[in-house]
């Protein structure tokens, strides 16, 4: 069967990461692929020396596609601008702060490429692959929002909340997206789950997560979003009903 699968659109949203962007961008070109490989980065907004660094990396490497925010947006408004931009058949998200391994990319694309799946997860918590130890409230606070996700969803996952999410273009860009910051996980799972007979994997990654030191950004506030993107789009899905409009 011939490989309908030609390109890959690799989605970097990036917000001050002056220390790992470079390195991260160095090893996502690097990644050897058995399809063409489109890199699409968008600046939020950074202030410290990102925008610079890009400048730089898109003169050695013109067919990198910059796109920049005029102003701190968020995770999920920068995803909606790169899922808008890309031309690629597959569409994955790439964190910029070197926690997720894009030496990954093939294990994550199997599925995919094998005609099994139409999305797939990379899940922290069913991998025997090394997992840095951090913090202990991250890790109950993620298995209760995954849980609660699941309720809604149907899915059976370990992990709603890892980066590394990987759809078919066909999936992806079918969807109405409304969440401009780390909503957009709940709310991206929720809604594919309402995909007639989708197809969703989960593979085992590895981890390599920083510390509030180090340059973590994500907080509790953010976890109380996501809470609240759970239960809003169900919740309306009940009041409306069919009034309510998902996918284009």
């Amino acid at each position: 069967m011939q490989n309908k699968f030609r390109t890959i659109s690799i989605l970097i949203p990036v917000y001050n990461e002056a220390d790992t962007v470079k390195a991260l961008l160095e090893t996502v070109s690097a990644v050897p692929l058995p399809i063409k490989k489109e890199i699409i980065v968008i600046d939020d907004g950074s202030a410290d020396g990102t925008p610079s660094i890009l400048e730089e990396l898109k003169n050695d490497h013109p067919d990198l596609n910059l796109l920049r925010n005029e102003k701190n947006r968020g995770k999920g408004y920068s995803l909606h601008r790169g899922i808008k931009a890309a031309t690629g058949d597959i569409i994955l998200i790439q964190d910029a702060d070197l926690e997720y391994d894009p030496n990954e990319y093939s294990r994550l694309l199997k599925p995919i490429l094998e005609y099994k799946a139409d999305a797939v997860y990379g899940s922290r918590f069913i991998s025997n692959a090394p997992k840095r130890v951090l913090y202990f409230r991250h890790y109950v606070g993620n298995r209760i929002l995954t849980f609660i996700s699941n309720i809604f969803s149907n899915f059976n996952l370990s992990d709603m909340e890892t980066c590394y999410k990987v759809f078919t273009s066909k999936v992806l860009k079918q969807i109405r997206l409304q969440e401009c910051r780390f909503g957009f996980e709940p709310e991206v799972t929720y809604k594919i789950s309402k995909i007639k007979e989708l197809r969703l994997y989960e593979i085992g990654i590895s981890y390599h997560g920083r510390s509030y030191d180090e340059g973590k950004k994500i907080g509790w506030k953010d976890g109380v979003r996501a809470l609240y993107v759970i239960l809003k789009y169900p919740l309306l899905k009940l009041i409306l009903g069919n009034k309510i409009v998902f996918y284009s």
